[in-house]
């Protein structure tokens, strides 16, 4: 791998970490797309998985008193058993599905608020919460909007919204670290992945990233937070879709 591909990916760490410890969702999205530039698709899964199970891992730490429990328990229950339906059809997608998914999943985040009526808090919808985000993780690489459509409509405080989604995210990624961890190691390809040194210094560039987010975070009205959430993650997802249709039309 190229020196300029790995000090690209501990910018990227550094960046989308911040970027979701600010909004909760739009690093991981960014992270993805950015991997998959330089990587090829299963090491680019496996490699989200780790950086951003630390960046959510260490956010859900530094605002632990924030986490609802209740939620992040069903959330992994399903979790758990979106993985293992997943991992039964063995499938990877190409890079243009890659970006063609990452440009859609955005979208979702202008569904209207009055077609669906869900609400984390209910356990029902947290474990549906689990089944849907994991599963949709675990085939586009992130799933961000989704998991916000499930707390739109809850009465937490943008400080629990990002606590709570940042703990059930771990579950996520864990999914998506062993899904596609396993047929990497076990075919003798981990050389597809960067060397261990760049992981090294990505996971402390990470947790301070999402420090630097929380900071930020403090500074943030409630309204500006939602606001600036949803036309994010649209440019983001406009970009990618303009990075499936050139891989489409060159071929790839």
């Amino acid at each position: 791998m190229p020196l300029i591909s790995m000090l690209f990916i501990l910018v990227a760490a550094f960046a989308t970490a911040t970027l979701s410890g600010v909004f909760g969702m739009a690093g991981g999205l960014v992270l993805m797309g950015a991997l998959a530039l330089v990587l090829p698709v299963s090491a680019a899964f496996v490699a989200h998985g780790v950086l951003q199970l630390v960046a959510n891992g260490w956010r859900a730490i530094l605002h632990r008193r924030h986490v609802r429990w209740a939620i992040v328990g069903w959330y992994a229950l399903a979790s758990l058993i979106a993985a293992g339906l997943v991992s039964l059809l063995a499938f990877t997608p190409s890079k243009p599905l890659l970006f063609l998914l990452l440009g859609l999943v955005p979208g979702l985040t202008w569904l209207p608020q009055t077609w669906l009526k869900l609400d984390a808090a209910r356990p029902p919808q947290a474990f549906a919460s689990g089944f849907l985000v994991t599963g949709l993780n675990l085939l586009a690489g992130v799933a961000g909007p989704l998991l916000d459509i499930f707390f739109v409509r809850t009465e937490l405080t943008r400080h629990a919204i990002v606590a709570t989604k940042a703990a059930t995210q771990v579950f996520a990624h864990l999914a998506k670290i062993v899904v596609y961890g396993a047929p990497l190691l076990i075919g003798a390809r981990e050389a597809a992945l960067p060397p261990l040194w760049v992981f090294a210094l990505a996971v402390p560039l990470s947790m301070t990233g999402t420090y630097v987010g929380g900071l930020i975070l403090e500074r943030m009205s409630d309204v500006n937070f939602k606001r600036w959430t949803r036309w994010i993650v649209t440019a983001v997802g406009l970009f990618y879709l303009a990075q499936a249709a050139q891989l489409v039309l060159a071929g790839r």
